[in-house]
């Protein structure tokens, strides 16, 4: 699985800078550019939650396949996009489907103990990241060449097409197998061990009927199934946790929303130079991801400690670069942000998943995609309203929601230590 996700985001890192210089090629004016732009953000807005809880009915084989090979069908379509109606209809089924990630990630959860899973989530954004930072670079190369854009899109597509295979080529029918052999293996051992295989076992099995059940559903019965799941997350008490999710968002996305342009007004520095910094900080993230492991032993595996503290850091290093007086500040702001930010999104999703439960994983994912696309709607026009009374002034707002974060975690932490008891218990 870590195999795909670095393909995944590598094949749409190669395509996705170059697809406002195409758009403009083909007689598009800004304003057309930035409408495509907006619907592709709007259908992966609505889509994302009844996607990911598709996913817990037919199962993850088959809404992952879905999704990867529709996936391909849009970037080929964008390969033969000459006019802007086609580029138009392209990114239809790549907004409403590219949702591979998100069933990745779900599908791990299913595999892995909940002790483990903020180290499996952890490498797997580490794998994806590393994609998303060699990508760019190729589809950089590769646009220099006569008709290189669509050599891209058709390079992309085809690397959809090999994610389909491997996907494909997954012991699925062995899972359970594997589980209860290894299960009867282990008699001996320790509760503990005993106790893992019983939970990996019986949640797979859960899982496996389920996906079988739902599949050969109809569709009407489907979509009645995907309704009432989305009302039952929509009527649960996870709204705290989504409102975290999407004001850490939302402070995030303000402190990169103007990046290059605050550092050249407030120290003189040129573009090129905050590139090479986010660059650098993409790199830093990389990084971050493969040393969950040694942080969650520290912290005993308390993932709302994690979530709290890396939050606490996040807000104190955007108010670092707020107030920095000298580049050398903003670029370790920038040095230490990329840990906390990679460490807190992995904690975020992984206490969804603690406290929503694993059977509805896909639509908790789902539903977490849908927070932050909210926040990458919204945080442009933040961002632009506080940009007009200073430079520092997105990141200040910045400051002020993660502050409101913390401020709901530490009101809520009964809530989020009691079922941290119980997962460690269960365990």
């Amino acid at each position: 699985l870590f195999l795909p996700s670095f393909q995944d985001l590598f094949g749409v890192s190669m395509v996705v800078p170059l697809m406002n210089l195409h758009i403009k090629s083909l007689g598009a004016s800004h304003t057309v550019a930035g409408i495509i732009g907006s619907l592709y953000g709007i259908m992966q807005l609505f889509s994302s939650t009844f996607v990911g809880c598709w996913s817990d009915i037919v199962g993850r084989r088959y809404s992952l396949l879905a999704c990867i090979l529709l996936s391909a069908l849009g970037y080929f379509l964008l390969g033969t996009s000459t006019t802007v109606f086609l580029f138009a209809i392209s990114r239809v089924p790549v907004g409403i489907f590219k949702h591979t990630l998100s069933i990745s990630k779900a599908l791990l959860s299913d595999l892995v103990s909940e002790r483990d899973r903020p180290l499996v989530m952890g490498r797997f954004n580490a794998a994806s990241s590393v994609g998303f930072i060699l990508g760019p670079v190729v589809g950089g190369y590769l646009t220099e060449l006569e008709d290189g854009f669509y050599q891209t899109s058709f390079i992309c597509a085809c690397i959809f097409l090999l994610n389909a295979g491997l996907v494909w080529m997954l012991p699925w029918s062995e899972e359970n197998t594997g589980n209860r052999e290894h299960k009867r293996g282990n008699k001996g051992t320790d509760s503990f061990s005993a106790k893992a295989n019983r939970d990996l076992h019986l949640k797979s099995a859960t899982n496996g009927a389920m996906a079988r059940d739902g599949l050969f559903q109809s569709p009407w019965i489907q979509v009645a199934t995907v309704l009432r799941r989305i009302k039952g997350i929509a009527c649960s008490d996870l709204w705290d946790i989504f409102l975290v999710r999407l004001l850490m968002s939302v402070a995030i996305l303000l402190y990169y929303s103007n990046f290059s342009l605050a550092l050249e007004e407030r120290f003189g520095v040129k573009p090129l130079f905050a590139g090479y910094l986010m660059s650098y900080s993409s790199a830093l993230g990389v990084l971050a991801g493969c040393v969950l492991g040694p942080i969650t032993r520290l912290y005993q595996h308390n993932t709302y400690r994690i979530l709290l503290h890396s939050s606490t850091l996040t807000c104190t290093l955007i108010l670092l670069y707020a107030s920095a007086l000298s580049i050398w500040m903003v670029i370790l702001s920038s040095t230490f942000l990329a840990f906390s930010t990679t460490i807190g999104r992995t904690c975020i999703i992984d206490l969804e998943l603690t406290i929503g439960g694993n059977e509805a994983s896909g639509t908790l994912l789902g539903v977490g995609q849908s927070v932050t696309s909210v926040g990458r709607i919204v945080a442009p026009l933040l961002s632009g309203i506080a940009q007009e009374f200073s430079p520092c002034g997105p990141p200040s707002l910045g400051v002020g929601l993660a502050l409101v974060a913390i401020l709901i975690m530490n009101a809520n932490k009964q809530k989020y230590c009691s079922h941290g008891n119980v997962k460690l218990k269960n365990q």
